[in-house]
């Protein structure tokens, strides 16, 4: 076999392969094999007709195209490695001569990783914001806490802002009772949000054994989107009373003896949320400093499978779930589709960016998994799709994917060589050692993902 590259542009090349007739033996051998346990001829029995016969009955053009089918891969594959070339996607093939008994040519156009020149990125420096906790961000995470242990008392008055009431529900559309529009027993705090827009409005001032109707767009179910006639009785009103913030207190919801202990530990978390939120600005925005460095040119096939994959994902997975389509989805968030798709795209091209320029990084700094480390990321990732670490690593290795997460980790480390070259200041002019943050207990946020997962989703070749 004899190949050929043909650079069409920096990321796409075109492979001409030359195959003498003798090497397709394996796969003519194999093609009368197949053939012949497809086929019957009278007078022979099945698997052994004789070549000469298949040719003469059902014709030597059937043959070759089952034996050439069957060697296009392995010399596509062949010229590929021998080459040298790091493909993406699948190839466009064009059999251009196939003579019987002399020879198959045939060529390959398929995108390939761009070659990338990593520049030095010693000198990156980047701004973050500082680290400070209030006494008013600890008031209100200890109020936070305080509304967790909050009890409610049953009142005989009219239901007012922040009362618990006990409601049943009956939605309309079209004067007719939605299926999945009726619910009883339910508990709703007033002025929380977390049901129908309007229904605050229409149940204050009412009692319990009170009942009223409005009209609301809904947001999800078999009519989401439409305007519904939504009839509420209260069952009962509730008082909210919270705990008084004092020692008892703080060993009621805590392990501290103290109120004074209990805040000194809340605002102990609230740094570490911080630093932790610093860090991840800091990979941020070094990595954004990075790529402007770079010049990356981005194959047009994987970047319009990329952005087709992300708007899949969206309407398919997230939007789905939230019972809405992608016009409603606009709507919510003010866009035009074309603003979309523009955002889109180019979240998608930063996403193959960060993956080329880290591959790049992680070949040129030699930088290796452990099993430790595949075993904590795969932890991490198991706890953000809330799955168990048992179902999420079982579900990785049935799905072929463990080389994706090797690879998430490696261009992780890639990204953690260049903050640690880079100068982060903060908001108040100091330096920021990460490394020392990095030791800091960071469990809250120990399942959000890092810059350079988020940005580069499904981008893998």
């Amino acid at each position: 076999m004899k190949s050929a590259v043909e650079t069409l542009n920096p990321t796409r090349v075109r492979l001409t392969v030359e195959v003498p007739f003798e090497e397709l033996k394996d796969s003519l051998d194999a093609a009368y094999k197949k053939i012949n346990q497809q086929v019957t001829v009278k007078g022979f029995r099945k698997g052994k007709i004789p070549a000469r016969v298949i040719d003469q009955r059902f014709g030597r053009g059937a043959v070759l195209e089952e034996a050439v089918n069957d060697a296009l891969p392995k010399f596509y594959t062949e010229a590929v490695n021998e080459a040298e070339l790091s493909v993406l996607g699948q190839p466009e093939v064009d059999i251009t001569e196939l003579k019987d008994g002399e020879t198959l040519n045939f060529t390959a156009e398929v995108d390939i990783r761009p070659s990338i020149e990593i520049p030095d990125f010693s000198g990156i420096e980047v701004e973050v914001d500082a680290v400070e906790v209030t006494d008013e961000d600890v008031d209100k995470a200890v109020e936070e806490l305080r509304e967790r242990f909050a009890s409610t008392a049953p009142v005989e008055r009219a239901a007012e802002d922040g009362d618990v009431v006990t409601i049943d529900l009956q939605a309309k559309v079209d004067g007719e009772v939605l299926e999945d529009g009726v619910a009883d027993g339910v508990s709703y705090t007033i002025g929380s949000g977390e049901l129908l827009d309007g229904i605050d409005d229409a149940v204050k001032g009412v009692e319990a054994g009170g009942e009223v109707t409005f009209t609301s767009e809904l947001k999800g179910g078999s009519a989401a989107g439409k305007e519904a006639e939504v009839t509420v009785k209260v069952t009962q009103v509730a008082k909210r009373e919270l705990p008084e913030l004092d020692d008892e207190f703080a060993q009621l919801a805590s392990e501290f003896d103290t109120i004074e202990e209990l805040r000194a530990d809340s605002r102990k978390r609230l740094e570490n949320m911080k630093q932790y939120d610093q860090a991840t600005q800091a990979q941020e925005r070094v990595l954004e400093k990075l790529l402007e460095l770079v010049e990356v040119p981005v194959p047009e096939k994987l970047l319009e499978d990329e952005v087709n994959t992300r708007k899949h994902n969206l309407e398919h997975h997230q939007l789905g779930q939230m019972g809405i389509d992608l016009a409603k989805y606009l709507e919510i968030q003010g866009k035009s589709e074309e603003e979309f798709d523009a955002e889109t795209k180019e979240a998608a091209v930063k996403g193959i960016k960060t993956q080329f320029v880290l591959d790049e990084l992680v070949k040129q700094e030699k930088l290796n998994v452990n099993q430790e480390e595949l075993t904590e990321h795969l932890m991490r990732r198991a706890a953000s799709s809330g799955m168990s670490p048992d179902q999420f690593a079982q579900a990785v290795v049935e799905g072929g994917q463990v080389p994706l997460l090797v690879g998430e980790v490696a261009r992780g480390k890639a990204l953690a060589v260049v903050v640690e070259k880079a100068t982060v200041k903060d908001t108040n002019g100091e330096i920021i050692d990460l490394d020392d943050e990095e030791d800091e207990d960071t469990t809250e946020a120990s399942a959000e993902e890092t810059p350079a997962e988020s940005a580069e989703e499904k981008t893998e070749g």
